[in-house]
């Protein structure tokens, strides 16, 4: 059964979540770096009997400055919430990135959001964390104001992959180029999304391959299910992605495109 988690979209927590372990980062995908965080948190809990607290940010900060970016995110807010309650996470703050708090100072996030706020007793964060008006607060801030203002920081070194970093950077650039098999150990799964079922032109059906299209805020995925019928219309599924088969490709006509989808299915059942 999974845990229920408290969700909140701003930092008026209730007073039962204030003096926690607050972990901030966009976590997005959980990967074996974040993971090695929240093992972390798990063990200060079981010691010192204290709940543990998420902070992220939606949009993640880099699409909010970059309005070109599309189809960034390893993992959305649902499936977010589902990694967390597996570290045993009691609560986490969807904090919405905009304007306004984009300007709000390092140090005022420190005092007034952190400690004031959340009451923070102790705050992990990976090395690479920037926050603050122009990213100006960075880890050696959070280590010098630590006795000010009464917080303990974590930060464990981060871990590496064939001399580089493992991130969420680095797994985007695995499955855009087709390397599933690396990001999936990396994440330590297999990459998934999840969306509703939405109908679209049934150009699959026409051409005797159905297929359910997915819609994921930037893009649509077409999903082909074997010797299953029924209705999937405004249902959520979760998709697993195993392996990469091939790359795009435009066809000359319906029949050569007919002609691949079989190779691709017969390569897919194996």
């Amino acid at each position: 059964m999974v845990k229920k988690i408290k969700i909140y979209k701003n930092f008026n927590i209730l007073r039962k979540h204030q003096n926690a372990m607050i972990l901030i980062g966009n976590f997005d995908g959980l990967h074996l770096g974040h993971q090695r965080l929240f093992k972390e948190a798990k063990k200060y809990k079981k010691k010192y009997n204290s709940k543990i607290g998420v902070v992220t940010f939606d949009p993640i900060p880099k699409m909010y400055f970059n309005k070109n970016i599309t189809n960034y995110r390893l993992s959305n807010l649902n499936q977010k919430s589902r990694y967390f309650s597996d570290y045993n996470v009691d609560f986490f703050i969807n904090k919405k990135f905009d304007k306004k708090f984009s300007k709000i100072s390092c140090h005022n996030f420190i005092k007034n959001i952190l400690c004031k706020k959340l009451k923070a007793n102790y705050i992990f964060v990976s090395n690479n964390f920037r926050f603050g008006n122009k990213r100006e607060g960075d880890v050696n801030l959070l280590k010098r104001y630590q006795i000010k203002y009464n917080y303990k920081l974590i930060n464990p070194k981060p871990l590496y992959k064939k001399n580089k970093i493992i991130s969420s950077t680095l797994i985007r650039k695995l499955i855009e180029n087709g390397n599933l098999k690396i990001a999936n150990q990396l994440l330590s799964r297999n990459w998934s999304i999840q969306g509703i079922v939405e109908k679209g032109r049934m150009m699959g059906r026409k051409i005797g391959f159905p297929t359910c299209n997915i819609n994921i805020k930037n893009y649509v995925i077409e999903v082909n299910l074997f010797k299953f019928s029924g209705n999937l219309y405004n249902k959520n599924l979760t998709i697993n992605f195993t392996k990469f088969i091939r790359g795009e490709t435009k066809f000359k006509n319906i029949d050569a495109l007919k002609k691949q989808i079989k190779k691709d299915i017969k390569v897919a059942k194996k």
